[in-house]
């Protein structure tokens, strides 16, 4: 891996870990395109760079949300589905269902799902206790959407996002309780797989990983500011049909490799 396609790959995890459109598919296919191949170092690096990625949530939230106990409980609710689903099939899922068929239908078929949800579903209106008052079976409930997000293709954020709404939430609140959500959720799941790495990182590669949360720190930051606002004013239509290229995308990447 070369410093430019460490940047070039931080900088999309940065921008898609929390927007609607699959950051697992990205990495697959930016990993393709690059010629990175799937050396242990590469793994590795995608990994750590969520860390940056996450700590751009705690960045901006910190002072809204982070500081006010009662956020506490209801994360570690909405946390325990998947991180118990997500312990116990871990294997299963990374040996069946990374491959790019899974994602492309996954990003064709979520593409679908987000174009109807922006047509038909109506949010609840906005309002500044809600997630700090949200009940703990709503907690629960978007919870229980988070683990759809463990097939790669569905999108962790699209899958919370989706759930709260379902839940009666404002497009805006589900998608900070789904930004919120991820520093718990991406926490366990990137420190469980550096764990498991059992190479030796050069010096030359500390520093690429070092670039790459730094980028992906900054990157996710712009990106979630921008998400809002769009979100807000726009809806998920635009989204949907994004998700829809890629995943066709996908498929030729799919049947030619």
């Amino acid at each position: 891996m070369t410093l430019l396609h460490a940047v070039l790959t931080a900088i999309v995890e940065g921008i898609t870990e929390f927007l609607p459109v699959s950051s697992t598919g990205h990495m697959i296919l930016l990993s393709h395109l690059l010629g990175n191949g799937e050396s242990e170092f590469t793994k590795t690096f995608e990994i750590f760079i969520q860390l940056g990625a996450i700590l751009a949530i705690v960045f901006l939230y910190a002072r809204k949300f982070l500081l006010q106990p009662g956020i506490y409980l209801k994360l570690f609710v909405a946390f325990l589905p998947s991180g118990v689903f997500g312990f116990l099939l871990y294997k299963i899922i990374k040996t069946y269902l990374f491959n790019a068929w899974v994602v492309a239908a996954m990003l064709i078929l979520g593409g679908v799902v987000l174009i109807f949800v922006d047509k038909w579903l109506k949010p609840g209106k906005p309002d500044s206790e809600e997630l700090t008052g949200m009940p703990f079976k709503k907690a629960l409930y978007i919870g229980l959407f988070q683990c759809l997000s463990m097939v790669p293709g569905v999108s962790r954020a699209a899958a919370t996002i989706i759930g709260g709404m379902f839940n009666g939430l404002s497009k805006k609140s589900a998608a900070e309780f789904s930004f919120l959500l991820a520093i718990p959720t991406m926490a366990a799941a990137s420190g469980y797989d550096l764990l498991k790495f059992e190479g030796v990182i050069s010096p030359e590669q500390w520093q690429l990983l070092g670039t790459g949360f730094v980028v992906a720190f900054f990157t996710a930051i712009v990106a979630v500011k921008w998400f809002v606002s769009l979100l807000t004013n726009h809806g998920f239509a635009g989204f949907g049909y994004y998700r829809i290229v890629i995943g066709l995308l996908f498929l030729v990447f799919a049947f030619y490799s």
